[in-house]
């Protein structure tokens, strides 16, 4: 009885098998009773695990078949019970096998009285049949360059190279890591568990992937909470021109914040001379980088720094008074000079599970971002070149990395053409006004999309990812929505507190703790 919605959801794919035999084929996968266990041997004893399996490429069920690697936490009051709650942490490339004890922690008990939790690690990342190009750490290390005239031959050779190492080592398996696979394969852990639908609360690149569903499996879909949101029609190169574009009004209300605080700050007294303050700076540490926890910054490090502080004005301001220090080589606070530290640069911050390749994160992460929509990244090189000069004029504080060349440049063309989000689902949209990753206006291009949908939006919320905060406003309509089913008349505006912020802000400091429901994610990851 559940296959067929599986089989079918499929056609929107122009799947090489026709629907009645897929879902022939998918039964099997249907049938399969996981065999739970305790998930390690320090976990809580009531979080279990186990691996189920499922086709490599939907439309031949009949091939090559790939692990995938889920958990849960029963409901704690079986008789209130109202299904099950998948979650998603972000990435691509977030491993979420782990997310039920992060989520257990913040939910309140009357929802975790409502579901069993569900975690997952999505295929190709973690312990869902873990995907590696055998990347050298260098070949991982700042996935968004700045464009150089005089290096800019090695950032195209270094795209290339990356791309040709995935082909090699995983390039049959490669374009079947989607989020549209991804989908697919939760509807079949839905139809596993013998559920007839899902709610799920995802985080970032998890609200593409819950939007993604919620067009496959409209029917599927309970109650979806699309947290700190992802504009579908931009994935994936025009989200990451977002971390450019959305970086400019931010960097505004940061010159005009510490304008406001001179006497305290001594920065400028004047939006205008904060500005300054800041590219004299750059300039500075362009000539001759300056030493920052031991490592020397150069301009661009800076420049790709400030493009997330920006966002909370107090973490930037504190930032470039340490720096101003450290550049006339006086004591400056390290803990304050953070977003210039070398790991906050680098790219590959996070868990890694330890079945997985050590390149695992970065691997997934090129599958999904140059698979999912390859008619969006260009073929030809020179093409990033312009784009990089002129974003970079347009906006100077990061829009040269985030046009420049990547290794999709080199992918191989997608199996399957990138989900066009269109639906009249019902789902809450949830977003911060000032999110360095998602930024406002990508939440309100999904919640369009989604016609069905409310949004909540956090005037003056800083951060990336809100529920749960502690504001009241927000995490009373949210929880309210996961309890009762019911969205909110209209859409929703929360005022955003002082203790709201600041938890944000201690979501994204933390340290990568398994089953976050806000892992520690690295600055140029979704």
């Amino acid at each position: 009885m559940l296959a067929p919605a599986l089989a079918t959801s499929t056609a929107t794919a122009a799947p090489a098998t026709t629907p009645s035999a897929a879902k022939g084929a998918l039964d099997r996968y249907v049938a399969q009773e996981p065999r739970w266990k305790r998930c390690e041997a320090d976990s809580p004893a009531e979080f279990e695990c186990a691996t189920v399996k499922a086709p490599l490429d939907y439309r031949v069920p009949g091939g090559k078949q790939i692990d995938l690697a889920i958990s849960r936490l029963k409901s704690t009051a079986p008789d209130k019970r109202h299904g099950v709650l998948f979650s998603n942490p972000g990435g691509p490339g977030g491993q979420g096998l782990y997310m039920p004890l992060g989520m257990q922690e913040r939910l309140p008990e009357s929802a975790r009285q409502k579901y069993d939790l569900i975690g997952f690690d999505p295929r190709g990342v973690g312990k869902s049949s873990p995907v590696s190009c055998d990347l050298e750490p260098e070949e991982e290390e700042k996935p968004l360059r700045p464009y150089k005239e005089e290096t800019f031959d090695k950032d195209v050779a270094w795209a290339r190279g990356v791309a040709n190492k995935c082909e090699e080592k995983a390039g049959d398996t490669l374009p079947h890591i989607t989020t549209r696979n991804t989908a697919r394969d939760m509807d079949l852990i839905r139809a596993i568990l013998g559920e007839k639908k899902i709610s799920y609360v995802g985080y970032s690149y998890g609200t593409y992937l819950g939007a993604v569903y919620t067009q496959l499996f409209p029917g599927r879909a309970d109650r979806f909470v699309l947290d700190s949101a992802v504009d579908p029609a931009r994935a994936w190169r025009g989200m990451m021109q977002w971390w450019a574009e959305g970086a400019e009004p931010a960097f505004d209300r940061w010159t005009e914040w510490a304008a406001d605080r001179s006497e305290k700050y001594d920065l400028g007294d004047t939006p205008k001379e904060v500005d300054r303050t800041l590219w004299d700076l750059v300039a500075q540490a362009e000539e001759k980088p300056i030493e920052v926890d031991g490592q020397p910054t150069t301009g661009d490090d800076i420049r790709s720094g400030m493009r997330d502080a920006v966002f909370t004005p107090v973490d930037a301001t504190e930032a470039i008074v340490e720096l101003k220090k450290a550049a006339a080589d006086q004591p400056a606070s390290t803990k304050k000079l953070a977003p210039f530290a070398e790991s906050e640069r680098t790219g590959t911050a996070g868990a890694r599970a330890a079945e997985a390749p050590s390149d695992n994160q970065t691997a997934s992460f090129w599958a999904v971002v140059c698979g999912d929509n390859s008619a969006a990244w260009s073929r030809d090189p020179e093409s990033y070149r312009r784009d990089a000069i002129e974003d970079r004029r347009r906006y100077p504080l990061y829009g040269d990395f985030a046009s420049n060349i990547k290794p999709c440049a080199f992918w191989d063309k997608s199996v399957e053409p990138a989900t066009k989000v269109n639906n009249k689902v019902g789902s809450l949209v949830v977003q911060n006004e000032w999110d360095s990753q998602t930024p406002l206006p990508s939440g309100q291009a999904l919640h369009a999309d989604l016609r069905g949908s409310k949004m909540v939006t956090v005037l003056g919320g800083e951060g990336h990812g809100v529920y749960p905060n502690g504001n009241a406003c927000t995490d009373g309509t949210v929880t309210d929505y996961l309890l009762t089913g019911k969205l909110p008349a209209k859409d929703v505006t929360c005022e955003a507190t002082a203790a709201s912020n600041e938890e944000a802000r201690k979501n994204q400091k933390r340290d990568a703790l398994p089953g976050s429901p806000l892992p520690e994610r690295a600055p140029d990851r979704f």
